[in-house]
């Protein structure tokens, strides 16, 4: 039996994850001067990014080690997010509750 509140879940934890990428290509563009940070489409998206995906780098940039100007805590991020949702559909779906 499919239940609808763990796809919607599911479904906002994808959209989370689709943010994430967003901001890591923005903030990669912005660092190679391929877009200009200081237009101000560029500046309201990246504000918008960065209210969404910041609190939960945060905790993560704090964790890991410095590796030189090299920020993986998206790639950290992503994976955890895909755990969890991967987690859901098997704990919901695969296992036969009584």
């Amino acid at each position: 039996m499919l239940n609808p509140f763990i796809d919607l879940l599911a479904e906002l934890i994808h959209l989370y994850m689709l943010c994430v990428i967003a901001w890591t290509v923005v903030v990669t563009l912005i660092s190679f001067k391929i877009i200009n940070a200081y237009q101000p489409v560029v500046q309201r998206v990246m504000y918008a990014l960065n209210r969404l995906c910041e609190p939960a780098l945060r905790p993560i940039q704090k964790i890991l080690p410095d590796l030189g100007g090299i920020d993986i805590s998206p790639i950290i991020l992503l994976l955890l997010l895909n755990f969890v949702r991967s987690a859901l559909y098997t704990y919901f779906y695969s296992y036969p509750h009584l």
